[in-house]
């Protein structure tokens, strides 16, 4: 294997060396953020949580990792994706343990917090060190690659995880996703490769200068206005409400749930691989990626639609279309890496990363909060909640929507 290795191409080393260990990081995040959609169940019955407490519990996540986007941002222009991912992925590891082992809905949402924390960095770096290592033509179709492997992680927090948790419970589910966390942290810390001659030697101020930069720059709120409650209330709802609504929605039971969640994770990954790619070979042939944004962003709205009819007997379809065409999102870190200079896309990727995790954060709460006015007296909660919820959630979209629309030239 070592021979193997050795007599491979240059661009075949390089996609093992710095495409594979970011992928494990960036599998992981996917993981834990929709992992809860499965094991929300069990964390209702042990712990007495109501839905606004359990969309605070799993929002925190989102919580914790859009807190360290600004310095994340810093980390990554200054001393570049390896260190940055590898140190922060240790954080993910522990915050899996204290999970694991907490008797209360504090330590919860500590654990929560610790991996949001740890797994800020697992989708920017990767970015980065594509800017770094690959032509920036290629960042839509690399970004898609590496958004595939997330949807990987969305499906293994479905049906594989429902069938581990036939053999061990949710507890021990963390302890083991803690371990492989800490093996992926140095994973990445040894087998990625440095780019001294390509990292940011601006001192500490221009760099503040620079995040201010990006703040202010109108084509950085071109992209972000519209894009950003896009993509947040797509993982809002994948990570936790999809599978409420299977069950008190389409009455579904807890196989069939994991079942079409894992429908839904399977999309996920098509439509992060299909976006990138389409974006980059369109993208030759003189249309814009935003153009392709906007176009995706309609067709995902529409889906949305048949949840606020609560078309049920649609289930399997709404939710495949939900992945699929909700990931189109995505694009609009590949759109901001081609609009800013190589030495300031860890600060642009990451100001819009802050912005659609504290949307997420809000989205992810709020959407509870509404469905809590709607309770089943035998637990759960009725459609109409649903419905209301994701109505308010589509015409704040469809404001987004339309600024793209008036903004794309």
């Amino acid at each position: 294997m070592g021979r193997d290795f050795a007599a491979a191409s240059p661009a075949a080393r390089i996609a093992l060396l710095v495409f594979l260990p970011f992928a494990a990081g960036y599998f992981l995040s996917y993981l834990y953020r929709s992992v809860n959609a499965v094991i929300s169940t069990d964390l209702v019955d042990e712990f007495g949580l109501s839905a606004s407490a359990l969309g605070l519990l799993t929002s925190a996540y989102f919580l914790g990792f859009a807190s360290l986007q600004i310095p994340v941002g810093l980390m990554l222009d200054r001393i570049g994706p390896r260190r940055t991912n590898s140190f922060l992925l240790l954080l993910a590891g522990s915050g899996a343990m204290v999970f694991a082992m907490a008797d209360g809905l504090s330590g919860l949402l500590l654990g929560r917090a610790l991996i949001g924390f740890g797994v800020a960095a697992c989708l920017m770096s990767s970015i980065k060190a594509f800017t770094l290592w690959f032509p920036i033509e290629r960042l839509p179709a690399m970004t898609g690659r590496m958004m595939f492997v997330g949807g990987l992680g969305a499906i293994s927090a479905t049906v594989p995880v429902e069938a581990a948790l036939g053999v061990m419970d949710w507890r021990g589910l963390f302890l083991m996703l803690g371990v492989a966390t800490f093996v992926a942290a140095a994973v990445v810390f040894l087998a990625v490769p440095e780019r001294p001659d390509k990292q940011s030697d601006e001192n500490f101020a221009n760099q503040i200068r620079g995040t201010i930069g990006v703040f202010i720059s109108p084509m950085f709120w071109k992209v972000a206005l519209g894009t950003t409650l896009f993509q947040s209330f797509n993982m809002a709802v994948q990570g936790l409400w999809a599978g409420p609504w299977l069950v008190d929605v389409a009455g579904l039971g807890r196989q069939a749930v994991a079942l079409h969640l894992l429908a839904l994770g399977i999309a996920t990954m098509c439509g992060f691989l299909f976006w990138g790619q389409i974006a980059a070979r369109l993208a030759r042939r003189g249309i814009a990626p935003m153009t392709v944004l906007i176009f995706a962003s309609g067709l995902y709205m529409a889906v949305q639609l048949l949840l606020v009819i609560g078309a049920a007997d649609l289930a399997l379809m709404i939710w495949i279309g939900w992945g699929f065409f909700g990931t189109s999102g995505s694009l609009a870190f590949a759109i901001l890496s081609q609009e800013f200079p190589i030495s300031m896309t860890g600060r642009a990727t990451t100001a819009l990363n802050l912005l659609v995790f504290l949307t997420a954060f809000g989205s992810q709460w709020a959407f509870g909060v509404i469905v809590n006015r709607w309770p089943l007296a035998g637990g759960g909660y009725q459609p109409e909640g649903y419905a209301v919820a994701f109505g308010a959630f589509l015409v704040l979209q469809f404001a987004g929507f339309m600024w793209m629309v008036s903004r794309r030239r």
